[in-house]
């Protein structure tokens, strides 16, 4: 259960920013003693740390390498067993029929993946989350009155109908902060930071955000990625019993050569889905477009590609130019044109103001 609130906390979320750090002067008081001991006194206690990590790393090393002797001698005795074969390709055919047997197709993309949590774990899980969420920032949550909260509420309401997800009992909680996020919990539990209504710049900036979001849990992303998970920790478990490689680095090894590339997939299939989704419900795709230049100019510092679970803005940049003609294609099929002209006479009639939020 855990591992699926850490998979869920991947994946819904939105920005790739940097995390929030303390101040130089804060980090300077924090490792330096207030009684202000001399240099000698200073020299003697790291010198007395570093012994202590020396032996630490001696230690480890002479225990990896006692594992791996032993680990070395259990492979060997099993691969001289005359059934060594047979054995390793059975392990190998059941293995392979319950990851076939699991494959599944994901709305819209139409992407085949492996899944083995089903949709009533994945939203009993959702329930926990959305009660630590709410632990966590609801002291801080902006009524449902406010002008914030009554445009997230807005843009949900014209996208859901497009997303599949009628039947889920849809929340919104806008929370004022300066963070520049967001994320729907699976079970329609929706949460927006304030900060990021800044970067939108209205609706269709919204609606881009919303169906990124909404697209998650359309596709079942945080389920696909515990799947994933039991298969890869278990190669690195088994790894570590047979060859005797350090079980933290193999599990590092997969991080970054599975776990992290495989998020950056799912980010941009989620950037995919919500722009479809977003024109079907009548707002201008290119308004993403906008919104990822924006994000760009505000992540400036943000880590190599390779680094992040998610894509860099740049490269979301470039597959939303790709896909901005088949996403203009579904808004013209509907009746798009027609409602926007309604809205624009509504507006002009009854000279509705305006709104910016700050």
């Amino acid at each position: 259960m855990q591992s699926f609130l850490r998979a869920f906390r991947t994946v819904s979320a939105y920005s790739a920013a940097s995390p929030r750090l303390y101040s130089n002067g804060n980090t300077y008081k924090a490792f330096t003693s207030p009684l202000g001991r001399p240099q000698s006194a200073s020299r003697t206690t790291l010198s007395g740390s570093r012994s202590f990590h020396q032996s630490s790393y001696t230690a480890r090393q002479a225990f990896n390498y006692q594992r791996f002797n032993a680990s070395r001698n259990i492979f060997q005795r099993w691969a001289a067993r005359p059934t060594f074969y047979y054995e390793v390709g059975g392990i190998g055919a059941v293995g392979g029929g319950v990851y076939i047997a699991n494959l599944e197709e994901v709305p819209v993309s139409h992407r085949r993946r492996f899944n083995v949590v089903s949709p009533a774990t994945e939203a009993e899980t959702g329930k926990q989350m959305y009660q630590q969420t709410m632990q966590e920032f609801g002291n801080r949550l902006l009524p449902p009155s406010h002008p914030k909260s009554r445009m997230v509420q807005r843009v949900l309401n014209r996208l859901i109908p497009h997303s599949g997800l009628d039947g889920e009992e849809w929340e919104v909680h806008v929370i004022e902060d300066p963070m520049k996020n967001a994320f729907v919990i699976p079970g329609g539990k929706v949460f927006v930071f304030s900060g990021i209504l800044d970067v939108c710049k209205g609706d269709d900036g919204l609606a881009a955000v919303l169906g990124h979001e909404i697209a998650h849990n359309v596709a079942h992303h945080a389920a696909e990625r515990m799947s994933s998970s039991f298969i890869l920790m278990g190669i690195a478990l088994i790894g570590s019993a047979i060859i005797g490689l350090d079980f933290g680095f193999g599990r590092m090894i997969i991080d970054f050569a599975f776990l992290r590339p495989g998020s950056r997939a799912q980010e941009q299939e989620a950037d995919y889905i919500g722009l479809l989704m977003m024109a079907e419900s009548c707002y201008d795709p290119a308004a993403a477009m906008g919104l990822w230049a924006r994000m760009e100019e505000e992540e400036k510092n943000a880590p190599p590609q390779f680094l992040s679970t998610h894509p860099s803005n740049h490269a979301r940049l470039e597959k939303i130019r790709q896909w901005l003609p088949e996403a203009e294609v579904k808004r013209e099929s509907g009746d798009c044109a027609a409602t926007g002209s309604y809205a624009s006479d509504f507006r002009r009639t009854t000279q509705m103001p305006q709104y910016e939020f700050r």
